[in-house]
């Protein structure tokens, strides 16, 4: 039982499957680089070469109407949601700061805008 409860609690830490992997984002301005997502760390890379990498720990799962929102906590104490607008649909979404501020539009496919997701057709 105690043995269930460790694991239990070290894979709550690590980062949901549901946005591990790799992603195409758009930050505010209009930058294209890419974030991929591992258990405990997310690489961004930019398209100029650089490259930064970030150790995370998730902190919290949020579902209202099939909308989903993970927080993250960063190692220098950061917080940020990785929310999933669109009920249902966990192929593209937003990185959102404490303030609530969308940092990076975030898709599977291809590099979208915030009016992207929002549109209607």
């Amino acid at each position: 039982m105690l043995f269930a409860l460790t694991a239990l609690l070290l894979t709550a830490c690590s980062g949901s499957d549901t946005y591990r992997g790799d992603w195409k984002a758009t930050d505010s301005k209009g930058v294209q680089l890419d974030i991929t997502f591992e258990a405990k760390n997310f690489i961004l890379k930019y398209k100029d070469g650089k490259i930064r990498d970030f150790n995370y720990s998730q902190n919290s799962v949020k579902t209202e109407n099939f909308v989903e929102t993970y927080g993250i906590k960063l190692d220098d104490g950061r917080r940020y949601d990785i929310h999933f607008p669109i009920a249902s649909d966990e192929s593209m979404g937003f990185i959102v700061d404490g303030g609530g501020k969308i940092m990076y539009t975030i898709s599977r496919d291809e590099y979208k805008t915030r009016d992207d997701i929002y549109r209607l057709d």
